[in-house]
């Protein structure tokens, strides 16, 4: 399928305001399946871009702002390619039939920052850890069962709530549902790091779309064998070619967007408004 894609987002400031550096993670992590066609990518006109890869090989425009600005732009431009792909296309190693996986220690070598959790969470009996159990059903009924359990909510802004809070809540945006889901499989055995995104949902009944107008966010899990594998939590699914990973990290700071501060003596007060429109040619 082809889809274009036009995205937006406009801060803006009381006053003019000195800005640090801004990254944007908005650049399609391409492979055999996305073809990038049509590329455009504007911001403020006094802006340095300068392109970059970061430490988990995402494309980013790294943003200089030489002047305080009062109106800081970034607007995106894609036609992409898309190739049909089955989410369960793949085959296991042996290492791999059971969690907790057990990985090589190469593997371990690289992944020992995406095995370790950094919560204390209480968990209910059917997300915690129990033994041995067959990999692809276990990460789908854990999928499952927050997406079922927790309620979904929009939250455009902000950093995510601690998974402990997310839990406690029953609801939550999906960043939170990616960082919740994502200790999760950590304290369950499983390599695991927060992804970034845009997703076509077309298909879908309007009261069924979780990431319409806005980016979205999920997991991918490390699995012998199969590599990573893309899991969304927040619409209860294994990632198929209607997800377009941008950006993937550890937290969710190595894979937001947009990110960047202004500074200066006094607090500005400020606004966001973002706009995104996916369509199918």
């Amino acid at each position: 399928m082809r889809l274009s894609i036009r995205y937006k987002a406009v801060y803006s400031y009381g006053e003019p305001a000195s800005l640090s550096p801004h990254l944007a993670r908005v650049f399609p992590r391409t492979d055999l399946f996305v073809k990038i066609g049509h590329t455009a990518f504007a911001t403020h006109p006094t802006a340095d871009v300068q392109w970059r890869r970061d430490l988990c090989d995402n494309l980013i425009a790294y943003c200089f702002f030489p002047e305080p600005v009062q109106e800081l732009p970034f607007e995106l431009e894609l036609d992409l390619d898309v190739r049909e792909r089955n989410p369960f296309h793949f085959l296991l190693d042996s290492r791999g039939l059971k969690i907790p996986c057990d990985y090589s220690d190469d593997e371990r070598a690289i992944l020992a920052s995406f095995l370790h959790s950094e919560s204390a969470l209480s968990l209910p009996s059917t997300l915690g850890p129990s033994g041995p159990r067959p990999t692809v059903e276990t990460l789908v009924t854990l999928n499952r069962w927050i997406h079922e359990n927790l309620e979904y909510e929009r939250r455009e802004e902000g950093d995510p709530f601690p998974p402990q809070e997310t839990l406690n809540r029953a609801a939550g945006s999906c960043r939170d549902f990616g960082v919740l889901f994502a200790e999760v499989l950590r304290i369950n055995g499983v390599a695991a790091r927060l992804a970034s995104g845009f997703v076509w949902e077309g298909d879908k009944k309007a009261e069924d779309r979780r990431a319409e107008s806005a980016m979205h966010a999920w997991v991918e899990a490390y699995l012998p064998g199969a590599g990573w594998i893309g899991i969304d939590p927040t619409n209860g699914v294994l990632c198929d070619h209607h997800f377009i990973t941008t950006a993937v990290g550890l937290r969710h700071a190595d894979v937001a967007p947009i990110a960047g501060t202004y500074y200066g003596k006094k607090q500005i007060p400020s606004t966001l408004l973002t706009n995104l429109e996916i369509t199918k040619s």
